[in-house]
């Protein structure tokens, strides 16, 4: 029986403290801080883990320098010490970056100012992270020859942090952590309908896979959805204080612009910042900002021609990029909070919103609702999530902070040595791609042990599997048995990163794909590849079956 298939038989008929309904970064953490806090938790998403708004972010944990234009700084600070927090807590996944501001013909600001901005910034931070540097246009053309420097007016280098891996691993990296505790968490499953009967909400779920019914009663609800958290609410006749608005976002991955690791930021001809972020051998650009009233967005057109001509007037390159460069895209909804007012809200400024959150908890119905937040907030929305829950009167215990970040340093050396004592590194000779040993341990932590223990066994278990994905045998092995994967959409695109570093057309023709199905799905893996690219491929027949 498969992990999920375990806690699916769990949920049914369970009777738990809190019910999460959402598995974004706002529910991961929020079952990662109460289980650990010895809370009974279950949590649903009726997709899968970070399907939605959490896996179309920027990849970047900041501080957010732009909101200093509205003169947020509360909101400056709290984002820059959780920013800090997290690279504390997770110094093989959130890593410090070099942010290059280059202030052309369409900055609204003059350097002496932005430079202002940039010092006042990395004071407001602590001055945890390198200080900001400011630079002549022949410094800005030196350090990063790919930027059109022409009309340039200067730039300036500060430090925040991104994402490592992608943003989705990121958040199932709580999740685990929270099942790790005794969290019982199951993607598929949607919510059919929750009513408060005896004190306690009576919730019918439906497995979305198998199309089974199930029932879970629960003395709390906390509402996670995030773009759809106000109609769950009002499917209960509950009246919030705030809303949430959409503001759509989108990204080019394309191949790598810069060898340089850090991020590229520019005003586009609206004076908004966009940016040019590195993904290993790939890079991402964007993001744009527009309103939208439906949470369900797409690329178009005009999305794609916007970003493109902006950083084609941007950058010097010997050919400029066109449609045919795209490699992946990525369309998301910000979910926005704004005070909840009566008639249309026509005067509200879509984008001068920030990203923070509220919470609001609903004493009589016991439900707790989160509105807005990101992925650099998170640590701030599990503790404040915690204590809504203890004031509608679950017990907790007390917080140690043991819910979130990597093993210890002792684990690490640890680790490092057996790699270092199996030569663990030397099977992998690709010049481009990192060490073995960093990639699992930040993956992975303390589950890599075990995978050091199958590589001995079986050396070629280190093996990459799909052509040059950077995935080993061995982690798909892990990810079949402790990630849940119900699609191959789940591991391609969330559990790792291979939809968005690859064009579709070279992982359908990948020699290692069946074997990939394979191992994620056994006797469904052909059903599975049919499922995500429409037709079978043809490396993948009924005799690649075990």
């Amino acid at each position: 029986m498969s992990l999920r298939d375990t806690n699916i038989d769990k949920l049914d008929d369970g009777d738990f403290d809190v019910l999460i309904v959402g598995g974004g970064i706002n529910g991961a953490v929020s079952a990662a801080a109460l289980s650990a806090r010895g809370a009974s938790v279950a949590l649903i998403d009726r997709g899968d883990f970070a399907s939605f708004t959490s896996q179309q972010s920027s990849n970047l944990v900041w501080g957010g320098i732009k909101y200093l234009e509205n003169y947020e700084i509360p909101l400056v600070r709290k984002l820059c010490m959780s920013r800090n927090r997290l690279m504390r807590a997770y110094p093989a996944n959130v890593k410090e970056i070099g942010f290059l501001g280059v202030m052309g013909e369409t900055a609204p600001f003059p350097p002496w100012l932005v430079g202002v901005g940039a010092f006042a910034y990395w004071g407001i931070g602590n001055f945890k992270t390198n200080a900001p540097r400011p630079m002549s246009p022949e410094t800005v053309e030196r350090i990063e020859p790919v930027v059109n420097t022409i009309g340039t007016k200067g730039g300036i280098e500060y430090a925040d942090a991104y994402l490592k891996d992608n943003d989705a691993r990121f958040v199932f990296s709580f999740i685990r952590s929270a099942m790790d505790v005794g969290a019982i968490a199951a993607n598929y499953v949607e919510l059919v309908t929750a009513d408060r009967v005896g004190g306690k909400w009576n919730a019918s779920l439906r497995d979305v896979e198998s199309g089974d019914e199930l029932s879970v009663r629960a003395k709390v609800i906390v509402n996670a959805a995030g773009p759809f958290l106000d109609g769950l609410n009002a499917s209960w006749n509950l009246r919030t204080r705030h809303q949430i608005v959409y503001s759509k976002g989108v990204h080019l991955v394309v191949d790598q612009l810069t060898p340089n690791e850090r991020v590229l930021a520019f005003w586009d001809d609206s004076q908004r910042l966009f940016y040019v972020i590195p993904m290993g051998n790939r890079s991402v650009i964007g993001t744009t900002d527009t309103r939208v009233e439906d949470p369900h967005t797409s690329v178009n057109d005009e999305d794609r021609e916007f970003l493109l001509n902006q950083i084609n007037d941007r950058l010097d390159l010997m050919t400029p990029l066109s449609n045919e460069d795209i490699i992946a895209e990525r369309s998301g909804v910000r979910p926005l909070v704004v005070r909840r007012k009566s008639g249309k809200m026509k005067d509200v400024d879509w984008t001068a919103l920030s990203r923070k959150h509220e919470i609001e908890i609903d004493h009589a119905k016991q439900v707790v609702s989160i509105f807005g937040g990101k992925l650099t907030d998170c640590l701030n929305v599990g503790e404040e999530v915690a204590s809504a829950v203890q004031m509608l009167g679950i017990h907790l215990l007390p917080d140690q902070r043991r819910w979130y970040g990597e093993p210890g340093r002792e684990s690490r050396r640890a680790f490092f040595r057996q790699t270092r004592g199996m030569r663990l590194d030397v099977l992998n000779d690709r010049s481009d791609s990192e060490l073995l040993s960093e990639r699992l341990w930040r993956r992975y932590g303390r589950r890599a042990f075990e995978m050091l223990d199958d590589i001995r066994e079986d050396p070629s278990m280190a093996e990459d599997v799909l052509d040059s994905s950077d995935y080993l045998r061995v982690e798909l092995r892990n990810t079949a048995s402790t990630e849940m994967v119900v699609k191959l959409d789940d591991f391609l695109r969330r559990r790792s990163k291979i939809a968005l570093i690859t064009r579709d057309e070279d992982v359908r023709s990948s020699k290692g794909l069946h074997e990939v199905a394979n191992i994620l799905f056994g006797a469904d893996a052909n059903k599975k590849l049919e499922e995500y690219f429409g037709t079978l491929p043809a490396n993948s027949t009924s005799s690649d079956l075990p």
